[in-house]
């Protein structure tokens, strides 16, 4: 993988004027050569600077949650896989809200497209899935962008406290609400003596 990355790299400083396209089309092949998205908006701002590569990067990122979109309309089966993986990780009744996801995009380690699904399952319309896109794709360009150089040579003990820190951030913005569906309320009820 340091060798795609480097080449990716050395390509795009190689493009001059079209630099700044070669960079958004390698946010869209990021899957295929299995890139973290933390990886291109780190190389965005030693590439560009912070302002051009956070621009360049949310335009990558925005047009890659485009992307996963349109794919799960294709690709039903592929969904279901990201539907069963989401279940898994996050549990089947979770929901969680854009500042939640906009704060787990931040986490290197968690797949960008599982993110797009719980926007996916939160959106109402399109466009209120490309809205929910663009707001959580912004602190993550910022972020990783802005800190670009600093955070390549950060210790294993700055990122783990960075992470502890981000762990109460996502429980007080969690969604303050539980369902519980009508079978199961029942049965559990049911069950115990005395009722």
């Amino acid at each position: 993988m340091e060798y795609v990355g480097t080449y990716v790299l050395a390509v795009i400083e190689t493009g001059g004027l079209f630099a700044p396209l070669l960079f958004i089309g390698i946010h869209l092949l990021r899957p295929i050569f299995f890139l973290p998205v933390v990886f291109i908006c780190v190389s965005g701002g030693i590439l560009f600077g912070t302002v051009a590569g956070t621009l360049y990067s949310v335009i990558g990122i925005t047009l890659s949650s485009l992307f996963f979109y349109r794919m799960v309309q294709w690709m039903p089966n592929t969904a279901n896989r990201f539907v069963k993986m989401k279940q898994k990780i996050i549990g089947d009744n979770a929901s969680l809200t854009t500042s939640q996801i906009a704060l787990l995009r931040l986490v290197p380690f968690i797949h960008f497209h599982l993110l797009s699904l719980c926007i996916l399952e939160i959106s109402q319309s399109f466009k209120d899935y490309m809205r929910s896109s663009l707001y959580s794709n912004i602190p993550l360009a910022v972020v990783y962008t802005s800190i670009g150089q600093w955070l390549s040579s950060l210790s294993p003990v700055m990122m783990a406290s960075f992470l502890i820190l981000l762990l109460p951030f996502i429980y007080l913005l969690r969604r303050k609400e539980i369902i519980i569906k009508w079978e199961d309320f029942f049965t559990a009820n049911a069950s115990k003596p005395g009722i």
